[in-house]
């Protein structure tokens, strides 16, 4: 695969996922044949839909049997309770996918989606011990924590050495885009707490910690990581390399939170001595959405499908600094960048054309 070949086909995992649907619209646009998999099988544009069960290796093998990708896309993983079980069940999931793949011998680039829990360890350990100078950066060496990450990072290592095909893995920030039914949504689980503070006369209050709330951040854009796993997949530079990946700017809340209050028309509070977690304050609200869904007639009812509280809360809540380097991607030749205000409202407008927040 090179720039100026014709594109192939691709394999998008997780492709009803917030990565996942940007990374195969973009491939569709660009005319790769695209597959996307997912437990559901929810269609897409443009996209042949594969339903099959990370966790089952012989659905996956019936699944996948003609599929025959040059571009492979790992985007998904599965929340567990501990990071034992983390570990046990992504890192078999890359290696399931992979397995699957293998008797076709089509494969020639896989792209492994991963996060800055890199640099700050899994959620059980996080933040704490020997973390990094910021910005972090893709030299920096594992910490000495069991990581889910770094066991699929081994699953993907060892399937390229044996199956001679290219990786990169792409290091995520916040992710801002579009997606439901997502465990990370940062931008929807917004919109979704600002609508409810509107619709019940509350204060849109900040529920993170005070350094997240004066400190810098960076995010990263959906759009911008799907383009920079197609141009890993499709330039020599990106081959065989690890790469950050966020917007390219900082931001601080303090001066964010106001502007989103004031596009929902909600007033609001910032950090006051200590953090009001959302899943706290959120609780019982499922009915109160119900409510504003069959108002204005929105496509998703459920709630628990629009917010993911606990992530909102572990992102906005985080008492160490979070700022990602972008270095190495602009030296290899990937120059994109997102204004991560912008993406955050460029990203609200798109859920309600969708009619999933009014």
């Amino acid at each position: 695969m090179t720039p100026s070949s014709t594109p192939g086909r691709a394999l998008v995992v997780g492709a009803t996922g917030i990565i996942g649907q940007a990374l195969s619209t973009q491939l569709v646009a660009g005319g790769w044949t695209t597959f996307g998999l997912s437990r559901s099988g929810r269609p897409q544009p443009g996209v042949t839909s594969v339903a099959a069960d990370l966790a089952d290796p012989e659905a996956l093998q019936a699944a996948l049997a003609d599929v025959a990708p040059q571009l492979v896309a790992i985007t998904a993983w599965t929340r567990q309770d501990t990071e034992e079980e983390n570990i046990a069940v992504n890192g078999a999931a890359v290696r399931n996918v992979l397995a699957a793949l293998e008797p076709a011998r089509s494969v020639q680039h896989v792209a492994l989606v991963t996060g800055l829990k890199h640099y700050l360890g899994p959620f059980e350990a996080y933040g704490s011990g020997d973390v990094p100078d910021t910005p972090f950066r893709e030299e920096e060496p594992r910490l000495d924590y069991p990581n889910f990450y770094y066991a699929q990072e081994d699953e993907l290592f060892a399937s390229a050495e044996r199956n001679a095909f290219t990786w990169s893995v792409h290091r995520a920030h916040t992710v801002f885009g579009f997606a439901t039914g997502n465990a990370m949504n940062m931008v929807l689980t917004l919109s979704a707490y600002a609508t409810i503070c509107r619709r019940l006369g509350r204060p849109f209050v900040f529920p993170g910690s005070e350094l997240q709330w004066n400190g810098l951040t960076d995010v990263t854009d959906a759009d911008l990581l799907a383009e920079q796993i197609i141009w890993a997949g499709t330039h020599e530079a990106g081959r065989d390399q690890a790469f950050n990946i966020a917007n390219g700017d900082v931001f601080r809340w303090r001066a964010l939170w106001p502007r989103v209050a004031e596009h929902f028309g909600v007033p609001w509070e910032g950090f006051e001595g200590e953090p009001r977690p959302l899943e706290q304050s959120m609780v019982g609200m499922a009915d109160t959405w119900r409510d504003i869904a069959s108002e204005h007639d929105l496509v998703e009812p459920d709630l628990s499908r629009i917010a993911s509280w606990w992530h909102t809360d572990s992102d906005l809540g985080r008492t160490v600094e979070s700022l990602t380097d972008m270095n190495k991607s602009r030296r290899a030749g990937f120059l994109g960048f997102r204004d991560s205000r912008e993406s955050f409202f460029d990203h609200v407008r798109k859920y309600r054309e969708a009619h999933i927040i009014p």
